[in-house]
């Protein structure tokens, strides 16, 4: 099943609901950044919440970025994604082992320990928004519910997983966020907890061969679901040499001579999706002329 994003409305516009498979693009990040299991979850969790987000996003140049900053030894991760189902991501420290939980499951708080969780809109005006909340459990579904309720006032269920294989490739991935709107009914609200209260994991519901169409249909049951949209989801990167040369001059002209100076060619990695450019010291000396 090919990723993709598919949004909702049920219950004549009181909820409105998201939902992704996430699986490919998860695994490309894995293969990318080469990274343990337990950095797969953690990290695989933000894009799918990243690629959602991105979805709720008006134009088509806005940009959503997720960054968690914690203490444990993953140190953090930061997923950007845009409106059009693109996402991107990495983990500070990606090849991180911790031992599994009692239940034999990954353990991605232990992995990321205490920390902030930020959420940053560019949505083309003078400052993009930001909204902090120190993270809850580090399981990351549970923080972005948080986060929703305490930044953004706005009440909402956040379900994240990532399943590995035995060889430590995905096996599934995808999430779903149901966001109540301020005109809900107490008997929706209701409905909804319950349908919420008896569900089963993300990553059982996928692995057994769920969509996320029929995701939301057994999270919105008895609430009329309407799909009301669906989009590609991809792992995407737009680093280019140009933007690299643009960071290379943005040091200034002191470190630009100093490399210079070394004598030797010298390569810059993009952190999102490590493709590495090479520049000589004649390509540094042109852009120092700039």
């Amino acid at each position: 099943m090919a990723d993709y994003i598919v949004r909702a409305v049920a219950a004549d516009a009181q909820i409105r609901a998201f939902a992704c498979t996430t699986r490919e693009l998860v695994e490309r990040a894995r293969e990318i950044h080469n990274t343990s299991p337990v950095v797969t979850a953690a990290l695989g969790r933000l894009l799918s919440a990243g690629v959602m987000m991105g979805s709720m996003l008006k134009g088509d140049d806005d940009l959503l970025t997720l960054q968690i900053k914690s203490d444990g030894p993953m140190k953090g991760a930061t997923v950007t994604a845009d409106a059009r189902g693109c996402v991107k991501g990495y983990a500070v420290v990606p090849d991180v082992i911790v031992p599994a939980k009692p239940s034999g499951k990954l353990d991605v708080s232990a992995a990321l320990g205490q920390g902030m969780l930020s959420v940053v809109k560019d949505m083309g005006l003078k400052e993009p928004y930001v909204g902090q909340t120190l993270l809850q459990t580090g399981e990351i579904a549970e923080d972005l519910t948080y986060y929703f309720a305490a930044s953004e006032q706005v009440p909402s269920s956040v379900g994240l997983g990532v399943l590995m294989n035995r060889g430590n490739t995905v096996k599934q991935a995808g999430g779903f966020i149901v966001q109540l709107m301020p005109f809900a009914e107490e008997a929706v609200i209701e409905r909804l907890e319950r349908n919420l209260g008896r569900l089963d994991s993300v990553t059982s519901l996928l692995d057994a061969g769920n969509t996320p169409e029929q995701m939301l249909e057994i999270i919105l049951e008895g609430l009329e679901p309407e799909i009301t949209d669906t989009m590609p989801a991809a792992f995407s990167c737009n680093c280019s040499r140009h933007r690299i040369e643009k960071v290379l001059i943005s040091l200034g002209k002191k470190e630009m001579q100093d490399m210079i100076d070394e004598g030797q060619e010298i390569e810059v990695n993009c952190h999102f999706c490590n493709t590495g450019y090479k520049f000589g010291v004649d390509e540094l000396k042109k852009l120092l002329a700039k």
